[in-house]
This record gives C-alpha cells, sequence and structure tokens, in this order.
C-alpha cells in the first residue's frame, strides 16, 4: 500500500492512521515516495507552529513511522514517470511519484484519492475493511 504526504502527516498529527500502521504492518508492507517523506518534513514545522505543538516531537514521530512505512527512492521510480504523468493528467500532476510507486510496489494500492489512475484507492475512513481481509 502507498501513502501519500498527507497520510503520513496525518500519522504524524493524528492517532487514527498511526494505529492502523501500527495494527497491520505485519501483514500489510506499507510504502511512500521519498518525495512525500521528504513534504511531510518540510510541512511539520509550519503544521506545528500553526497548531501550537512541537515542530521536534512531530518529527520525531515521523521517523517512527519511517520504521513502518518503506522509503521508495526516485531511483526505483523514475522509469514510470510519464505513465504516471499521463494518468495523472486530469488530477494534480505534480502527484506522479505516488502513482509511479503504487505501479512498482507489489501491491498497487495507495490510500491517496487518484480515482481514475489505474489503480486501487482507498481512503483512511474505508481502508480497514480492506485490511481486515488480511
Amino acid at each position: 500500500m502507498v501513502l501519500d504526504a498527507n497520510i503520513l502527516l496525518r500519522g504524524v498529527w493524528g492517532s487514527k492512521v498511526r494505529s492502523l500502521l501500527e495494527m497491520y504492518e505485519s501483514n500489510i508492507a506499507f510504502y511512500s515516495p521519498d518525495v512525500c517523506f521528504d513534504d511531510a518534513r518540510r510541512y511539520i514545522p509550519y503544521l506545528a507552529e500553526q497548531r501550537h505543538l512541537d515542530a521536534t516531537a512531530g518529527l520525531s514521530v515521523l521517523d517512527q513511522l519511517e520504521q513502518m512505512v518503506q522509503r521508495v527512492d526516485l531511483d526505483l521510480y523514475d522509469s514510470h514517470e510519464e505513465t504516471a504523468r499521463k494518468r495523472m493528467a486530469s488530477r494534480d500532476v505534480e502527484d506522479w511519484p505516488i502513482l509511479a510507486a503504487a505501479i512498482i510496489v507489489p501491491s498497487g494500492q495507495k490510500t491517496a484519492t487518484f480515482f481514475g489512475s489505474g489503480v486501487a484507492t482507498w481512503t483512511t475512513a474505508n481502508i480497514e475493511l480492506y485490511f481486515k481481509g488480511f
């Protein structure tokens, strides 16, 4: 299952995503493109300031999430950039790394809202229905 930066951030600041990762990490492989980890790391200080929270603690939680969610480096998914960009043409084409990573990972599943991109899509609200099958 490929997670986007928003899901990583929800894992940092919320409890639902983090508890799902902890509950299912032994049965389901979780992945996220390197750019999503980089984006999350860049936004954590801003979000922490907005919420009057400790950015260092947020970054620490992201480090913990990286133990459960495997970082997918660009050199593994960049050969799928053109395909991913074409599929994302009607959405946010800049999210192509998430789709490209979803193309190469064994399950090909992801959580971002990329309906019509050719891979199965789940939201946090209903992903547990999928997970319970494992």
